[in-house]
């Protein structure tokens, strides 16, 4: 391995892995055809990042983060904006 690479932690990324098919399988168990936009999440929750979901009614958006949270025993707030409520 060249000096320019970090070292890879196989343990800490197998656990990475483990954790990741724990919360699709919690997930799938009540969101039906986004596995895509899970996906994505996860990703953006595992950098520690920022995830904004954008959709028309009906997608279960809501549902889905409500339900990540309640998998991860987190907190889950939720922000309405529509551009009618812009000023």
């Amino acid at each position: 391995m060249s000096e320019n690479q970090p070292a890879v932690d196989t343990a800490a990324t197998r656990k990475l892995g483990e954790a990741r098919e724990k919360i699709m399988s919690q997930l799938s168990q009540v969101i039906v055809g986004q596995q895509h936009v899970i996906e994505e999440l996860l990703i953006s929750m595992f950098s520690r990042g920022h995830c904004l979901l954008e959709g028309v009614p009906g997608l279960a958006k809501t549902l889905m983060i409500s339900t990540l949270a309640r998998t991860l025993d987190l907190q889950f707030n939720r922000i309405q904006f529509t551009p009618d409520l812009m000023p």
